[in-house]
């Protein structure tokens, strides 16, 4: 059975861009965190079906909570960059994702006590709006990218990408591994996990990853360690779209997690890089 790259998108509840415009940043500090609780059941779920994954962590919670960070890498997981705050690329400068790389690297590996190589776009926020961004990862030398949806959505994607590994940079051993989607009806429909896999039937997720797989490519997943937490606390003057996006199926998603662990190999990000960038082609949005 092929490896799949199963991935934890480390964040707290009142992270989300879903509730960008509702929460202000300066109040973060004091409402509820739930983020280290929920990624503890997290590690416990993936320890009962022995699957190791990587975890895409906020500079802003490797800070408040260290030794949640060193439980990850004892466990055997990969730590990798989610960015500091949330914020997503396409708001911030060319110089100022920089400046977001290296201060949360340095934490992450400051406290995690490893090296991190693999990044993740907050939202998958890197697009055709951002063409500095894949340079500036490749010359801050990560191995590899995951920040990249190729879907239409009205909250993130870049349908024109390509729907497989990628190398977006000439000269350089950067790949961008996308999230995953499948075909059907010659349309590329959203897959890779999160809201999708709350929200529509287990069966959708199961045929998705073997459709990816059946193409000859491992799939990679996400989901954040929020999803499987229906205690959480509601934020009523929310938008209506988003209160039913966010909030759909948190009483679900362990149980199907836990499907998914039995269902298929998964493995840490970085150990099926290598693989993917022996067989990732060239791409380039038209200009």
């Amino acid at each position: 059975m092929m490896q799949n790259g199963l991935s934890v998108d480390v964040e707290d509840w009142f992270h989300v861009g879903a509730f960008e415009r509702t929460i202000d940043r300066a109040d973060w500090p004091h409402l509820e965190c739930r983020v280290e609780a929920n990624c503890e059941a997290v590690l416990e779920i993936f320890a009962e079906a022995g699957v190791t994954g990587t975890f895409f962590t906020l500079g802003w919670v490797a800070e408040r909570y260290p030794a949640l960070v060193r439980r990850i890498v004892a466990a055997g997981h990969e730590l990798a960059s989610h960015g500091y705050d949330h914020k997503r690329v396409f708001a911030m400068s060319a110089d100022e994702f920089a400046a977001d790389l290296k201060k949360t690297r340095a934490i992450l590996e400051d406290v995690g006590g490893t090296a991190v190589s693999g990044y993740r776009a907050p939202s998958f926020s890197i697009d055709a709006r951002t063409p500095w961004a894949h340079p500036i990862l490749a010359d801050e030398g990560y191995a590899y990218s995951s920040s990249v949806a190729p879907v239409v959505h009205d909250h993130y994607g870049w349908p024109q990408s390509p729907r497989h590994a990628w190398r977006p940079v000439a000269g350089s051993d950067l790949v961008e591994w996308p999230v995953t989607t499948a075909r059907a009806l010659g349309r590329t429909l959203a897959a890779g996990g999160g809201g999708f896999m709350r929200l529509l039937p287990y069966g959708f997720t199961r045929w998705a990853i073997a459709r990816m797989n059946a193409e000859g490519h491992p799939a990679i997943l996400y989901f954040h360690p929020w999803e499987i937490d229906p205690g959480q606390p509601r934020v009523a003057n929310a938008p209506i779209k988003s209160r039913i996006r966010h909030y759909s199926g948190l009483s679900v998603m362990a149980g199907k997690l836990r499907k998914l662990c039995a269902d298929f190999e998964w493995t840490r990000a970085d150990a099926l890089v290598p693989a993917q960038r022996d067989r990732a082609a060239p791409w380039r949005a038209a200009a």
